[in-house]
């Protein structure tokens, strides 16, 4: 028997092909509350035919805080958790389970693995920590864009880890991000000071390669009183680094990765990055210091993004070249064999092995 009553709730529009996927993953829930901003398709019949309880409400101008807010207002007041998914989002199987098993009734939050996105076979790519499962009340989104579910009830705050709850991204390369550079410029405005809206903004501005702006804003975020997440400002550093890198600032890109790597040396990414420009550069023992320390940190952060080239072939890939080059070839086989070991249908990589085997041969003749 289920222990709490559970709503999953969610904004959309025009996702009439997520449908069928989406109910089938939300199904473990008691029930299902969408909030529709305006689809033209047949998103709205859809959902209602699966059992969806669904309003329509036009958010004009256009905000996810306010829309995600309407969202929340829909879910009946008697609900004990509530779960905030997009239709382009499935969880896997059980999740229900998972929640049940570690909640009590003073449980504020629960958090769990989000797979931003996942590679061609399934595994994850970009692995976020996510915390978008609360209770009913005490509770509101903020900001006009990466809105953030703030916690406005009385008393500490009390978040629980939701060993096993994962849910995946499988997003609508269709759709544009075009809104998310003025509604983050807007959100800057509202909020000056706010760390989370600066760090944002600062890396949209990456994204668009905009890389002056970049480094501005993710200086100011830098230098607020309250950027004081390690995590985060060691991947502003790293945004730095990369954006001097494009400007040709070679020695200020070196000096952002090492301040990022100070920050937060059991984060695999900084390592990896500065690595992924020494190759670029063809800086052998740069690229091949990065890759061994990077390969000492065996565990993903809990607490923060990881980047998926962290963690899959590309370390010892980079190592195995960087080896090869610094006429180290057994140290440099041994990164190829395990680069291929992680990818093993990659021409690339088998080519790399080959070519190493064969100097080796050479040198033994």
């Amino acid at each position: 028997m289920n222990k709490y009553k559970i709503c999953v709730y969610a904004i959309c529009k025009n996702e009439e092909k997520f449908v069928d996927r989406w109910m089938d993953s939300m199904s473990e829930a008691d029930l299902i509350v969408v909030t529709d901003t305006g689809s033209e398709d047949n998103t709205v019949e859809k959902l209602r035919q699966r059992g969806a309880i669904v309003y329509v409400e036009e958010v004009k101008p256009w905000r996810f805080d306010v829309a995600r807010n309407i969202s929340l207002s829909h879910v009946p007041e008697d609900v004990d958790i509530c779960v905030c998914t997009d239709l382009d989002e499935v969880f896997e199987k059980g999740w229900r389970a998972h929640i049940e098993r570690v909640w009590t009734p003073d449980t504020h939050t629960g958090k769990y693995i989000f797979n931003w996105s996942l590679k061609e076979d399934g595994t994850p790519d970009v692995q976020v920590p996510y915390s978008k499962i609360h209770s009913r009340h005490g509770f509101i989104w903020k900001y006009p864009v990466h809105e953030w579910l703030c916690y406005v009830g009385e008393g500490p705050q009390k978040m629980v880890f939701l060993e096993g709850v994962v849910l995946n991204h499988y997003p609508d390369s269709s759709k544009s991000r075009s809104s998310y550079l003025p509604l983050l410029e807007m959100a800057v405005k509202e909020d000056p000071t706010g760390d989370r809206v600066s760090y944002y903004l600062g890396r949209e501005y990456m994204y668009k390669g905009m890389w002056d702006k970049c480094i501005a804003e993710l200086k100011r975020y830098l230098a607020l009183p309250t950027a004081v997440w390690k995590e985060e400002r060691c991947a502003a550093m790293r945004w730095i680094a990369h954006s001097s890198y494009k400007l040709g600032k070679i020695q200020d890109a070196y000096g952002w990765y090492f301040r990022a790597i100070a920050e937060a040396p059991h984060m695999r990414d900084p390592y990896v990055e500065c690595a992924k420009m020494a190759y670029l550069l063809k800086d052998w023992p740069m690229a091949f210091l990065m890759v061994e320390e990077a390969l000492k940190i065996k565990e993903k952060s809990k607490v923060y993004t990881n980047m998926g080239y962290a963690w899959d072939h590309t370390p010892h890939d980079l190592g195995a070249i960087a080896c090869y080059w610094l006429g180290m070839y057994e140290r440099a086989l041994a990164h190829a064999n395990a680069a291929l070991e992680k990818r093993p249908d990659d021409k690339r990589l088998q080519n790399n092995l080959a070519m190493i085997e064969e100097k080796m041969k050479s040198f033994q003749q």
